[in-house]
This record gives C-alpha cells, structure tokens and sequence, in this order.
C-alpha cells in the first residue's frame, strides 16, 4: 500500500512470472516454458547486418515486415491486413482486452475464462475493469465446450492448449465455441499450439468467423522470449480495433531490431519445424518415463508438461530439484498443488532431471 498509489495501483494483484536465476547462478531452466533451442540462424545473420544508423528513426508503425511474414506463412487464409503485432502475446491480449471486453452494464455478462488457465486473464480483468466469470474444467483438467455453449457473456477467452495443464481442443470444438457465439470476441490464446503433436491452428478459421481473435507468440516455438514480439490474427475489423487502442497509447511498440529479427524467424520455416519436432520427441519420451516411476502426467500438447508424484508432495519435488540446481513450476493454488509444470528442455537437460528425481525417490 501505497498513500501515492491511486485507488486501482492498490487493489491490483499482479501477474507472478516464474523464478528468474540471479546473475551467475547456474541452473537448469525448466520453469517458464522458454524454448531449449537458440532462434533460427537468420536472426544471427539479421544482427551482424543490422545497421546501428537506423536506430536514429523511428520504427514501422505497424511492423509491415512482419505483417508479411506472418501472411506470408499462413497465405491460404490471409492477408497483412489481418495481422497485429506488439510486443510479446502479453501486450497483445492486454490490447484485446481493453479493444473487445467491457463491462456491460445492469447485466450479469462476464467473459468467460476456464478457471484454470493463464493467470494473466484475472490480471487483466482487474486492470481494466471487465469482470470475467471462471469456469471449471471437468475433473480429468480438459475444457467442456458445452460450457461455452448458449451462455450469457460479454466474451470468451480460452488459452489452446491451456496452461497449465497442456491440454488442447481439437479445432472443431474451438469452431463449435465460436459459431456459437457470433456477437461476442471469442479470443484463442495459442501460445504453445505449435506443440500439438497434430499441429492445427484457429487461423485457418479466421475468414470464416469475423467474431475470432487469435493470438501468438514468438517466445516459445521461435525460441525468442528475449526479443518479446508477438501477434494476433483477425478479421479486418478486429485488427482495425486493436490499431485504435495501441495508437490511443504507444504508435510505434515494436523497435526496428524486433521487427527485423521476428520476421526472419518466421520466414525460416524448415528450422522452426524441426525444433519443434524434436521438442514434442522429448516431450514424449519424457512423459513416459515419468509415468513408469509414479507420476500422473497430463497428455500434453505444449512444450511443458503437467505432472504429479505421487511418491512426494508436488511442493517438496520442487523444494528439492531446486536445491540440485532445477528450477520447475509450482502453483500453490487449489485445484493444481499437487502438480508440477515442467518446460521441455534438451535431451541432456530433461536426462538430469530424472536423474535427480530418482534420485530423490530412492
């Protein structure tokens, strides 16, 4: 509390990121779901060119480059003009939300989010005044379309495939959500779609559907956490929207070096499929072997995986991989503390992994 905070800065429950290690402390990184695999080589040949004079000028407004190259790459359902690009998914949903989601007065309408998912949404419900009504996931941690089916709302935000618990719809239960909801934004979060071992993406809907926004990231398959670009896809009225508001704050949002480096990751699509191929393989490997010594392990179509001893609490596994140098995830929330997330590392990384904890188990 703060007597200079305004009454809004007071009340808000920010968004906690996962555990950073200091400078200097070596770890294995296992904990925000960061890509194992350095970005495409182009992003490396982009900064050896870069010319430093450029910097003098303001960046394209709206990232025209990678505009392209997102069109570009999904061509067979659309054009530059149904690209936004900001900086990170991040901004990009805190865009959505103040351009699509507002409190609809002397009614019960809230957007609709499952009541376990990107804990980012409640922040934002907070921060810009929307009220967002939690549904709960069946028993087995998957989303119940039905739920989104015929119900009052004033929006709908689901992440696919949901974090934490990495479960993915198949795209025609996400069409059933959006068909049936033709008055209202129906926001699909894919930050980690590309990981679905049968990799399909809601872009191919958005012609079909003007009521779609979907959004990603290039944090997670591009291996560009650092640079923190992302985008969302739309129809000509919904990115038109999202220009309004970002214009309303900060016109130029994605720097000339962001801009460069995100679109030459993008174009390179041979090494994005196979990371993300080699991914999924460890992904794979490592949820069986899990399984074989006492976990119950979500069936994950992200590059993070769900998982609960059952040999020791889910806070004591994490409490000592942290002491061997491995940081994983530990929500301490109802519904979700007896497991742990645990990004997909290198072969050699998730090796050690279950090393030490067969090594905790004996």
């Amino acid at each position: 509390m703060s007597k200079f905070w305004n009454k809004k800065t007071n009340e808000l429950l920010p968004y906690v990121a996962g555990e950073q290690p200091k400078d200097g402390v070596k770890v294995i990184k296992l904990n925000t779901n960061e890509n194992p695999f350095p970005p495409s080589p182009k992003c490396g040949a982009v900064l050896r060119e870069f010319d430093e004079a450029e910097l003098r000028l303001y960046p394209n407004t709206d990232s025209q480059i990678v505009r392209k190259s997102v069109a570009n790459k999904f061509r067979d359902y659309i054009t530059e003009e149904n690209v936004f690009v900001g900086n990170g998914s991040d901004e990009v949903l805190a865009i959505c939300w103040q351009a699509f989601f507002e409190e609809e007065k002397n009614t019960d309408k809230k957007v609709l989010v499952p009541n376990i998912s990107y804990s980012f949404y409640p922040v934002y419900s907070q921060l810009y005044d929307v009220a967002i009504e939690k549904v709960p996931l069946k028993d087995d941690f998957s989303i119940d379309i039905n739920d989104y089916i015929g119900k009052d709302n004033c929006g709908i935000a689901i992440a696919n495939p949901n974090a934490p618990t990495s479960i993915a719809l198949d795209l025609d239960d996400i069409e059933k959500i959006v068909e049936a909801n033709p008055d209202r934004v129906v926001l699909i979060d894919e930050a980690y779609a590309a990981f679905k071992n049968d990799y399909e993406t809601a872009i191919t809907l958005v012609n079909k559907y003007d009521n779609l926004i979907v959004v990603k990231t290039l944090s997670k398959a591009y291996g560009l956490a650092g640079l923190r670009v992302g985008y969302a896809v739309g129809s000509k009225e919904l990115i038109d929207g999202m220009m309004r508001v970002r214009d309303s704050f900060n016109s130029y949002p994605v720097d000339r070096i962001a801009q460069k480096l995100a679109a030459a990751a993008i174009d390179d699509d041979d090494y994005y499929e196979a990371n993300r191929c080699k991914i999924i393989r460890t992904r794979d490997r490592i949820t069986n072997e899990l399984r074989e010594i006492g976990f119950d392990v979500l069936d994950s179509s992200a590059n993070f995986l769900f998982a609960k001893p059952n040999f020791i609490s889910a806070e004591e596994l994490y409490t000592k991989l942290k002491e061997k140098g491995i940081l994983v995830r530990f929500f301490n929330k109802p519904l979700i503390k007896d497991y742990l997330r645990i990004t997909v590392g290198t072969d050699d990384e998730m090796d050690q992994l279950m090393a030490a904890i067969k090594e905790v188990k004996s």
